[in-house]
């Protein structure tokens, strides 16, 4: 079946967050508004979902679960644990084996349970920036304190800073390190030997690794995932990894994701947590979509994959011919976009109110990520052509302005 991705899709009156919210100043909540997105028409390349309407399965499959009519407390049945072992060993190599799976209503959510399940109050989790932002609060609104290895930027690239990750596992207080790969927002797909140094790193200092890798299936031509737990088996016992069909089938308000945890005592302690905090269960319809498109949704998603690469060539060949002043930092992964706009000369303030209110553009802010993001936007290409050629038109336009 052929997929039509160029495709304008009105999602006003759907209570969207992406086209019908804003963030407030703190950046831990949204307030509706009408007249952000009504006449002054600001286009939203924000916060992480498409603009792309999901694998025609997956809708065939949830008219037929919402047909059967009664909607009561469900369990994950071997076929659909089945879909998910499916997918990752044809996906990404990965044999999983069923009992490591455990379902939440989300990656973000399970994150702030692991940091309550396995750092004590006032301890340290490590985290990569710029960073997620959601990291920050999940760690200190559960009263634990944020520990930062940033990343090292040169050349338009990201790297990690080994040395400086040496010292801080060192720190007998830091009991967690949060692995983004690929990367949120950078869109580094970190290699096989970044990862075996990021791993023996934690081994050595008995530091616990969340890998998050809600983004996995979502990679640019060429380049190769490797997931974190595959790498060796003492990797495996020492890792929880985040995984969701959310970013990659556009299914994120169904809210529903799988931690693999091959550790049997991991596993456990965890989901005594989710039940303690009343996390446990699955949404029924997350299940059974999420089912459908790892069954019947790869011809869906590669047609994704090369749309994506498409987006990304013409930013790319636009930035640098009428806007050379900001740099696209090239992604290996992600539909998230990290423009390095310092050569601007904008304070923050001035930079957000260019985007904003001269360009009409609301992008994610760089700073937001960590003061290593300050002069960066974060651009969702995940749309139709005409939208990112609408963006980019409109940031140009405030650009000449200056």
């Amino acid at each position: 079946m052929k997929y039509n991705f160029d495709k304008e899709i009105d999602r006003s009156g759907t209570n969207s967050v992406k086209w019908e919210y804003i963030q407030n100043e703190e950046m831990d909540d949204i307030i509706h508004t009408d007249q952000f997105f009504g006449e002054n028409h600001k286009l939203p390349m924000w916060v992480a979902d498409m603009d792309f309407s999901v694998p025609q399965p997956v809708v065939d499959a949830l008219i037929v679960r919402a047909q059967h009519g009664i909607f009561g407390y469900t369990v994950p049945a071997d076929d659909y644990l089945q879909s998910v072992t499916g997918w990752m060993r044809r996906r990404h190599g990965w044999n999983i084996s069923p009992e490591w799976i455990v379902n939440t209503p989300g990656v973000v959510p399970a994150i702030k349970t692991m940091v309550r399940t396995f750092v004590p109050l006032g301890d340290k989790v490590l985290i990569q920036p710029p960073a997620y932002y959601p990291f920050n609060f999940a760690i200190e609104k559960n009263q634990r304190v944020l520990a930062f290895n940033s990343l090292k930027y040169e050349n338009h690239r990201y790297t990690m800073d080994f040395a400086d990750l040496e010292q801080k596992a060192k720190d007998p207080q830091v009991k967690m390190a949060i692995l983004c790969n690929p990367h949120n927002p950078v869109g580094r797909v970190w290699s096989e030997e970044e990862l075996t140094r990021f791993g023996e790193i934690c081994l050595e200092n008995n530091v616990l690794v969340v890998a998050d890798e809600i983004h996995c299936d979502l990679l640019f031509e060429g380049v190769e995932f490797t997931p974190f737990a595959a790498i060796s088996g003492e990797f495996a016992q020492n890792t929880l990894v985040c995984t969701a069909g959310s970013k990659t089938f556009n299914l994120a308000g169904l809210k529903h994701s799988n931690i693999i945890i091959p550790n049997q005592n991991l596993r456990e302690q965890f989901s005594q947590m989710l039940v303690n905090s009343g996390l446990s269960g699955v949404n029924i319809f997350g299940m059974t979509a999420l089912e459908a498109a790892y069954n019947h949704g790869e011809e869906w998603l590669d047609q994704l994959l090369e749309y994506l690469d498409g987006n990304l060539l013409y930013m790319e060949e636009y930035m640098a011919e009428n806007i050379p002043q900001i740099t696209v930092v090239k992604p290996e992964g992600t539909y998230l976009i990290w423009l390095d706009c310092r050569e601007l000369g904008l304070s923050i303030k001035e930079l957000k109110h260019l985007m904003i209110e001269e360009a009409g553009v609301y992008m994610d802010e760089g700073f937001i990520f960590g003061p290593e993001g300050e002069g960066f936007e974060r651009i969702n290409i995940a749309c139709p052509r005409s939208i990112l050629e609408d963006a980019l038109e409109r940031i140009k336009g405030a650009v000449d302005r200056l």
